[in-house]
């Protein structure tokens, strides 16, 4: 669901870097004690997960795109702050190589994916523990995507409010919220069904690996 260059106005994108920034800052701190030799080979895998699936995009009305994502993954197994960390560079290279979102959207994406979407899994997959692992995981991965998504579409739908002409027409997106919400939600129910299937099966695996708890 990647926010393209030239759809977003200065005045958003100019203060999400400025948060962005800090974001990255407290996600580094402490990086080089995490990471190992037994991490690293497993966060390379899911990250380029992360990445294939980000390029397997689905054009959406509301001015985006709509595909999984893999940051629930990324979060559950490594936690916020590697998911957030790997999932920029995701976006980043997505960007520079593909065309893929943009530069000036980078940091929208990275902090609405990447940090929320991160935060938002392992927050209810904590919370929902108690129900069961493949459900709280399962669950987790899905609203996850949704609240990411929801983002998006919001900030697109703000943009013919928070730039416009002298004559009163969007300098930047042209949509309001009223149709980037429904755009981008509807298509990432389904999207989302994916997602977890995705995840539950990535965790799974890690199970069986050992990875869990290390």
């Amino acid at each position: 669901m990647h926010i393209p260059d030239g759809f977003l106005s200065p005045q958003t994108y100019l203060p999400a870097w400025g948060v962005a920034a800090l974001a990255w800052g407290w996600a580094a701190r402490g990086l080089d004690r995490r990471l190992d030799e037994t991490l690293v080979p497993r966060l390379a895998m899911l990250t380029a997960l992360a990445y294939a699936l980000g390029l397997i995009m689905l054009p959406l009305p509301g001015g985006t795109s709509g595909h999984a994502l893999g940051v629930a993954a990324l979060a559950l197994l490594f936690g916020v702050r590697l998911a957030f960390l790997a999932y920029s560079g995701v976006l980043l290279l997505q960007a520079l190589l593909f065309g893929a979102g943009g530069i000036t959207a980078l940091a929208i994406n990275a902090l609405a994916l990447g940090l929320v979407g991160a935060a938002v899994a392992v927050g209810l997959h904590r919370l929902l523990a108690r129900c069961g692992e493949t459900a709280a995981v399962a669950i987790a991965a899905f609203v996850s995507l949704q609240v990411s998504a929801l983002l998006v579409a919001l900030v697109l739908g703000l943009q013919p409010t928070l730039a416009r002409a002298p004559d009163g027409s969007p300098l930047f997106f042209p949509l309001g919220p009223e149709i980037t919400v429904p755009a981008v939600l509807l298509p990432h129910l389904l999207i989302g069904i994916g997602e977890a299937a995705l995840t539950v099966f990535v965790w799974r695996y890690a199970r069986r690996k050992g990875w869990l708890g290390r």
